[in-house]
């Protein structure tokens, strides 16, 4: 097999999923957790965990040009690279990326090319804060939330509440209530075949999360419509994109609103793999070169729930089953930081979240207040 590197903010899933074929693995991350380096053959992170030391605040620390550069000093030992969120392939040689080129990475060019042909929010990209509040008149019968214009994970959206100041790649974005659901779409450019789909879990507090859009895990799979799997399809085909990439949609009384798109490996990556019993970076690899693999009905339901801190904490024993993302034991966690990843499956939906709550029980019994 291959040399491959990973590079994003959270590498570990995949690493894992590549070692498992056989690869020589190369990671570039930001945590840098101890599992990580399991399943790495070679690693770099930004962040340098030590006992007794904080490990500070993921919107302030995380530095993607320095993410790169680490990325960088590697290309001459690796022979493809696989770049999740927080990393763009147009800091690397293109004929060295599983996947898609950065031009995909635009929401407000994603939403442009969609709009015609899909339901989508109402979505603005005003020039300045007049212009917002211009925009906000015009529906005064409509809510808005306010998000980057490059980004994931729902960190920095927020609803509207009358800023004092405009960023410039802020967009402005009509707010749709119902369900958050994510299709995963494993794709060649010309043909296209939904993985799976899945409930998201967003802004859970019990789940120590902050950002109230915030994303917090999934539940695999989705049992509602199925033509959100054909929807999903049509827009991947449409945009051109390759390997696997994830649509998120709003479901409401019926309609399909089609919120993000996700031109890279999503973070329902393990539920998918749970659910179906495959190794979807395979499955990702196998669709960039041209491959579409033969996709299995789902074998059981997978819950993932992201934990955070609730509290400023100290990491103990984390040795819980289901339980990934391992923090070094000792190092301090900030309040509304990312602790963990907890990983559960059951033949019932309601079975595998129970087992899953267990878990993060057990994650916030271990971790000391301080």
């Amino acid at each position: 097999m291959e040399t491959l590197m990973v590079v994003g903010v959270n590498t570990r899933a995949v690493a894992c999923s590549l070692k498992k074929l056989g690869c020589t693995v190369y990671s570039t991350d930001y945590f840098g957790t101890l599992d990580l380096k399991e399943c790495a053959d070679f690693s770099s992170s930004i962040l340098e965990q030590n006992p007794g030391v904080s490990c500070g605040h993921f919107l302030e620390d995380f530095n993607s040009q320095k993410l790169n550069e680490n990325a960088r000093s590697w290309l001459g030992e690796v022979d493809r690279i696989i770049c999740l969120s927080g990393s763009s392939p147009t800091n690397f040689p293109t004929e060295k990326i599983y996947g898609n080129l950065a031009q995909y990475e635009d929401k407000l060019l994603i939403y442009r090319s969609l709009k015609d042909d899909f339901r989508l929010p109402l979505t603005y990209i005003p020039g300045s804060i007049e212009e917002a509040k211009q925009i906000i008149l015009n529906h005064h019968d409509k809510e808005f939330i306010v998000k980057p214009n490059r980004g994931a994970g729902g960190y920095g959206v927020k609803m509207w509440n009358d800023p004092d100041h405009w960023e410039e790649d802020w967009l402005l974005q009509e707010y749709i209530t119902g369900d958050n659901i994510s299709a995963s779409v494993l794709s060649t450019g010309d043909e296209a075949q939904t993985v799976i789909t899945s409930s998201q879990i967003v802004g859970d507090e019990k789940l120590g999360q902050k950002e109230p859009f915030g994303y917090c895990g999934n539940l695999t799979p989705y049992t509602g419509p199925a033509k959100i799997e054909k929807i999903a399809e049509s827009i991947v085909i449409k945009l051109g994109l390759v390997g696997s990439n994830g649509i998120d949609f709003i479901h409401r009384d019926g309609k399909i609103y089609v919120l993000e798109v996700n031109p890279r490996i999503q973070g329902t990556f393990e539920c998918a793999e749970a659910s179906l019993g495959i190794n979807l970076a395979e499955a990702h690899i196998q669709a960039c070169e041209g491959n579409l693999i033969n996709i299995p009905s789902p074998k059981k339901f997978a819950v993932k729930m992201v934990v955070h801190a609730k509290t400023r904490s100290m990491v103990d024993n984390m040795k819980i089953s289901g339980v990934h993302d391992l923090p070094q034991k000792g190092v301090i966690i900030e309040e509304g930081e990312p602790v963990v990843t907890v990983l559960k499956t059951d033949k019932t939906s309601e079975d595998a979240y129970k087992k899953a709550q267990l878990a993060v029980d057990k994650v916030y019994e271990s971790l000391i207040p301080l």
